[in-house]
């Protein structure tokens, strides 16, 4: 894995702007479980589309408001680990790193990277439903739950619409302005950094392919293979949260 890492930090010490495209591998190195892996304990019953969808929540309110509100306090039972703020350290090595992850759970924000685009929403970013109007997470500190987990969702103080959570739920358009920055910093950046995805889950999954149409650096840190694996520039086997502080690490010592 050393020699993997070494290649890696060559390929970054000659760029100077970065994207990191990070997926569901770099949080569950912090405790947090995927999307499938939270139907756990009372929401084993369900399959994940059962809840994450606006009819669900119109039907339902209470049941999907409540798995959210489960979601958002094991995110906030845990924190942020040594992978993330290695990628903070690395952002004094460019004249720009943007981080854009497909995890809702906004711990690159937590950790404190500067310019993070979040594809799929925030477990933080509470909204109403009808109008969007912004609902602070705060607001759910506190919130008591039935013993089937259900919540009642808070109403908007503005509107009176209910409080989703603000994720991209199935069937819903990720952001455009996210989707718009992403694109466009992946078809410009000196190199790609893909930390933890899968490659599988599109339109994310089309990041890698883009960076290597265009001839741009691509390097992979996963513990197992994915569909990209055989065609990056270097594949570091290895998690996120032991690969990339020695990856920076070897960065910043270059500069």
């Amino acid at each position: 894995m050393t020699a993997e890492i070494e290649r890696a930090a060559r390929i970054l010490a000659d760029a100077r702007t970065l994207v990191v495209a990070s997926g569901a591998g770099m949080s569950r190195d912090s405790g947090v479980p995927t999307f499938r892996d939270a139907m756990t304990g009372l929401w084993a019953r369900f399959d994940p589309h059962e809840l994450a969808n606006a009819q669900a929540f119109l039907s339902r309110p209470s049941r999907v408001f409540g798995w959210y509100v489960w979601r958002w306090n094991l995110v906030h039972e845990v924190a942020p680990h040594a992978g993330y703020d290695a990628l903070v350290d690395l952002e004094a090595a460019f004249d720009e790193l943007l981080v854009v992850t497909q995890n809702v759970d906004g711990f690159h924000s937590r950790a404190g990277s500067s310019d993070v685009v979040e594809l799929h929403g925030s477990l933080e970013a509470f909204r109403c439903f009808d109008n969007a109007h912004p609902f602070d997470s705060s607001g759910i500190v506190g919130l008591q739950a039935t013993e089937d987990g259900e919540v009642d969702p808070p109403l908007c103080s503005i509107c009176g619409s209910r409080i989703r959570p603000g994720v991209v739920w199935f069937g819903e358009s990720l952001p455009r302005k996210a989707v718009e920055r992403a694109w466009a910093a992946v078809g410009s950046c000196d190199a790609l950094l893909v930390v933890g995805t899968s490659a599988v889950v599109y339109p994310a999954a089309e990041l890698p392919s883009i960076a290597m149409r265009r001839g741009c650096p691509v390097i992979d840190i996963n513990p197992g293979q994915t569909p990209i694996t055989g065609d990056v520039d270097v594949w570091i086997p290895e998690r996120a949260e032991v690969a990339l502080p020695q990856l920076a690490d070897l960065v910043l010592e270059a500069r």
